[in-house]
């Protein structure tokens, strides 16, 4: 059986894309020490730093979002502070 663009293909790291923050940088950190300790096969350091990245990736999808929120809500306060200015010109 073949797979087609539609059907997703499910990995060792799907577990990742259900991950909050946190769970995914204190994982991400063990990773990157047990990769640093060394003596570790070529398979199981692959397997690793593969895990790393999807860790690292949702991060960044994190960090994302919210430097989102954050400049949406920054830029409703300057609107709100403009329309308040515009309020107190008009009296």
């Amino acid at each position: 059986m073949s797979e087609t663009k539609d059907t997703p293909v499910s990995g060792p790291n799907d577990d990742v894309a259900e991950f909050g923050y946190e769970r995914a940088r204190d994982e991400l950190v063990n990773v990157v020490k047990m990769l640093e300790q060394g003596g570790l096969d070529l398979d199981e350091s692959l397997t690793l730093w593969e895990r790393g990245e999807a860790l690292a990736r949702r991060c960044e999808e994190h960090l994302a979002g919210a430097r989102q929120r954050v400049e949406a809500a920054l830029a409703h306060s300057d609107d709100e502070v403009g329309d308040d200015e515009v309020d107190e010109d008009e009296e």
